[in-house]
């Protein structure tokens, strides 16, 4: 089994974060995960991030993450070959002080619709190019390199609105009992937990979205 562990201060709400990656699918009369090993059932009442009718696939993750950095590959290959009646979203996930500019940074892009051609490179830009990005003013000249109107951007990204899509976000990931990232959970119901590679959390959390589509 292969665990990392991320240890950052306290903010508010959640403490260090835990990284666990996902479990192998292997041929069987039975299910081939187990809940409460491979997965977790959410307590009930569960609670989708959005009202559409689609099974919904949900990463929670950072751009302050270095193992959110090296699962987006994986994710938008997740993301491009869902089944029909699956979806796959991002949530940014707060967890402290150094993450928060990274969840706000998040919410101004989706706003202003780059997020699809912004993820994959802040990841890199940050972790691979190792720019200095870090704060909010940073955060800015990254996304006006990209052709983003910095002065929209950092006006979205620091608006009470963007604070509370943010509160109401964190709520929502303490509900579901998450505390690493990336983190996937799927349709409110089912949190990937014990697992041994990202492409094997990727499996796991496909079983459970067509396991409830099929139920739909």
């Amino acid at each position: 089994m292969l665990k990392r562990f991320i240890r950052l201060p306290l903010l508010v709400l959640l403490g260090g974060l835990l990284l666990a990656s996902a479990c192998t699918a292997q041929p069987s009369a039975t299910a081939p995960y187990t809940d409460g090993v491979q997965y977790v059932t959410l307590p009930a009442p569960y609670q989708r991030y959005s009202k559409a009718g689609k099974v919904e696939i949900v990463e929670v993750f950072s751009y302050g993450c270095i193992h959110c950095a090296q699962f987006a590959p994986v994710a938008e290959t997740l993301r491009k070959e869902l089944p029909a009646g699956v979806e796959f979203k991002l949530m940014p996930a707060p967890f402290n002080e150094e993450w928060i500019p990274f969840a706000r940074a998040y919410y101004a892009a989706k706003q202003l619709g780059v997020v699809d051609r912004t993820h994959l490179a802040l990841f890199k830009a940050k972790f691979t190019d190792h720019y200095p990005i870090n704060s909010m003013g940073e955060l800015g000249d990254f996304y006006a390199r990209e052709g983003v109107d910095r002065a929209k951007f950092m006006s979205i990204a620091n608006s009470k609105e963007t604070t509370e899509k943010m509160q109401r976000d964190l709520d929502l990931i303490r509900r579901w009992q998450v505390d690493g990232t990336p983190t996937l959970v799927v349709d409110g119901k089912y949190r990937v937990a014990t697992v041994r590679s990202h492409e094997e959390m990727v499996a796991v959390a496909l079983w459970l979205a067509r396991r409830e589509l099929a139920g739909k």
